[in-house]
């Protein structure tokens, strides 16, 4: 894909950093080398001191680009959902078939990631293990409202929109299509988080995929 489209870049809503890290080899440092010492320390343990000392920066620096280290983890996350809002428009877009499209949607979003070579200063997989580790943190905070209102969470609901949509064309009689899309992009998060933690609690795991469970669960709730 990124041969076809070289100057892709994965549009972010402004108000998460001060100075957008896209524009300079320290701001793509920040961003790559911030994914990889999160998903080293845990967000709790993750500092901009500790990111400052990697990256051979003052700390003041990365403070140039995010106000703290919430607003990295939003942005970070915001990436992530527009980058797989990407993949799922670029792969359907073309597929007449409402269940097919939904399918292939499915698979997308629920699928082990591997590295796509479009973005060079991202390591995706790293990233999704942070998402799947670490997104919750994004929103359940006290501000949650006022940052819902400034739009910190727009690419993310503009997924579960499509998702929606397609539902809805499957199943136009369909009387939960936002409630069970969202339930697919969490609940995607959570299959993976069992299966690497708490694997007796699911029966996705080696044998059987998230994208299996959800298939299967989504044929049932449209038929």
């Amino acid at each position: 894909m990124h041969r076809l489209f070289p100057s892709l870049r994965i549009d972010v809503n402004s108000g998460l950093y001060v100075k957008d890290p896209e524009s300079s080899d320290l701001g793509k440092r920040i961003v790559s080398e911030g994914i990889l010492l999160i998903h080293e320390l845990g967000f709790e343990s993750f500092t901009f001191k500790k990111l400052g000392l990697k990256i051979g920066s003052n700390e003041s620096s990365l403070y140039r680009y995010f106000e703290n280290k919430h607003k990295f983890l939003l942005y970070l996350t915001s990436w992530y959902w527009g980058w797989m809002e990407y993949k799922l428009v670029f792969t359907t877009h073309s597929l007449p078939d409402p269940m097919e499209k939904l399918s292939t949607a499915i698979q997308i979003l629920t699928a082990t990631t591997e590295e796509d070579g479009a973005f060079t200063h991202v390591n995706e997989v790293v990233l999704n293990k942070i998402v799947i580790n670490e997104f919750s943190k994004s929103y359940l905070t006290k501000e949650v409202d006022e940052e819902n209102r400034n739009g910190y969470f727009v690419i993310y609901k503009r997924l579960v929109s499509r998702i929606s949509e397609m539902i809805q064309q499957v199943n136009p009689d369909y009387q939960y299509p936002g409630a069970l899309a969202s339930t697919l992009l969490e609940g995607a998060l959570h299959q993976h988080y069992l299966k690497e933690h708490f694997p007796q609690l699911t029966e996705c795991g080696s044998s059987t995929s998230p994208a299996e469970y959800f298939l299967d669960l989504i044929q049932r709730s449209l038929s």
